[in-house]
């Protein structure tokens, strides 16, 4: 019987608050920031593993809502599908509590300045997460082109 891997697959979330700004978390494990998400378990949906993540990094509970962005990315020989849910708008009543473990702090940025804290390819894939957003579409790329 053939060997058959799968493909890594991780699912994040697009969160904005009121004013548009972008909701990204710093990890403590790597030296860039991310949006929050994380791994899909084997056996889990990508939107399982959304609310998952989010639910234990930020102490959020909610579903994310349509799927804005699907990204085949490779890396470093591996295969990976990438994904990102529309979190929806954080209101300042909102309470979020960081997983100290992973995330050190968190910020909301205006989406213009998103790149200036992502790696190049996580910049890409968010900005047209947030086109996808605006236009009401579903954006697939491949190593973050359209």
């Amino acid at each position: 019987m053939e060997n058959i891997s799968r493909a890594a697959s991780a699912a994040g979330a697009l969160f904005v608050d009121e004013q548009g700004r972008v909701l990204l978390v710093e990890p403590t494990y790597k030296p860039h920031w991310e949006i929050p998400g994380g791994m899909v378990e084997h056996g889990e949906t990508p939107r399982e593993a959304c609310r998952r993540e989010v639910g234990e990094e930020l102490g959020l509970h909610r579903d994310p809502g349509r799927l804005l962005v699907v990204d085949w990315a490779p890396k470093d020989g591996h295969d990976r599908v990438l994904f990102i849910f529309d979190g929806g708008t954080l209101t300042a009543d909102v309470r979020i509590r960081l997983q100290e473990e992973e995330l050190r702090s968190y910020e909301f940025v205006p989406p213009h300045d998103t790149g200036r804290r992502l790696i190049p390819r996580l910049a890409v894939r968010l900005a047209e997460a947030l086109r996808a957003k605006e236009s009401g579409d579903t954006r697939y790329l491949e190593h973050g082109q359209a």
